[in-house]
């Protein structure tokens, strides 16, 4: 009895170590009976922007398929709890739905300009992919999520997967891992295209793109166009499903449309959904229409 009890204690220890430093009102949001693992590193490193978090369901020992959370904030700022509160419904409900979570951080332009970022992204989907078995994912049946700058990203990791741009990867290696859908949530996805919403003498300047990519768009329009996600558009691309509100002052709905319409022309499957008198980003977005739309596209891709 003695044995079990301090079993017990250690487990309820050990639990209480891996939730630790994840805030209170993100672990609220998801089901009872999840299982975290948190703060892991990716990159072999000790940098806090190479650390991913797990939210898994409850299991029995079976493998589940993979959804990556990509945050926004600019490529400047956010972290990997970043837009889960504006997407309780949806976060609740895809780890309820027995998929898995992880969100990850990465690098910001802040620090290291593009490619960074995408390498990031990269390294940190090639470490779930290797350590699959050690934490139960479908390495198969991987889709990607991101919002604003997260949603470029998860729309640049869908299109370049199969283009062998060694750049985008750490090491300049492509791992080996597929992507089977992705949702893009307001992403800016043409840099080229976005020039047309900005004033030439201090909007394209002081651009979150021109921090990103070092350089102004329209003097570096061949860094613009390697960046932008609708240059890889091909007909091996997964399917999408893009998110826009049509109150959007920060990114043009124009640009996920662009990506739509690209993805069409290419016979890739993707469904561009308007959120009607939604800014960008907000609690618009955490509605039972966009929830459903996610869990039904997760359910179809990710078999």
């Amino acid at each position: 009895m003695k044995k079990r009890i301090v079993l017990i204690l250690f487990l309820l220890f050990f639990a209480s170590k891996l939730t630790a430093q994840i805030p209170t009102n993100i672990l609220k949001l998801f089901p009872q009976g999840t299982v975290i693992n948190a703060n892991i590193p990716y990159a072999a490193d000790t940098l806090v922007k190479h650390t991913l978090d797990i939210y898994a369901p409850s299991n029995n020992g079976k493998k589940v398929p993979l959804v990556i959370w990509i945050h926004g904030g600019g490529w400047r700022q956010g972290d990997k709890y970043g837009d889960m509160e504006n997407m309780k419904k949806t976060i609740n409900a895809i780890v309820a739905n027995g998929f898995a979570v992880a969100s990850i951080n990465y690098r910001f332009s802040t620090t290291k300009i593009f490619p960074a970022q995408i390498q990031d992204c990269n390294q940190a989907i090639d470490f779930l992919y290797k350590n699959a078995d050690k934490y139960l994912l479908d390495k198969d049946n991987i889709a990607v999520i991101g919002f604003s700058a997260g949603g470029y990203l998860a729309s640049l990791i869908g299109t370049s997967n199969n283009n062998k741009i060694n750049a985008f990867y750490f090491n300049n290696k492509q791992p080996g891992f597929k992507i089977k859908g992705v949702i893009d949530c307001y992403g800016p996805t043409d840099f080229i295209a976005r020039i047309g919403s900005m004033a030439l003498d201090e909007g394209e300047q002081k651009s979150t793109s021109t921090a990103l990519l070092g350089a102004q768009p329209l003097l570096r329009p061949d860094l613009a166009k390697i960046a932008s996600s609708t240059t890889y558009v091909d007909k091996n691309d997964p399917p999408f499903l893009i998110f826009h509100g049509d109150k959007d002052q920060t990114v043009p709905i124009t640009l996920s449309k662009l990506l739509d319409s690209y993805l069409k022309l290419a016979n890739v499957p993707s469904e561009f959904v308007i959120v009607r008198d939604a800014p960008h980003g907000g609690p618009l977005f955490n509605s039972e229409d966009v929830k459903n739309k996610i869990i039904l596209f997760l359910k179809t891709n990710l078999k």
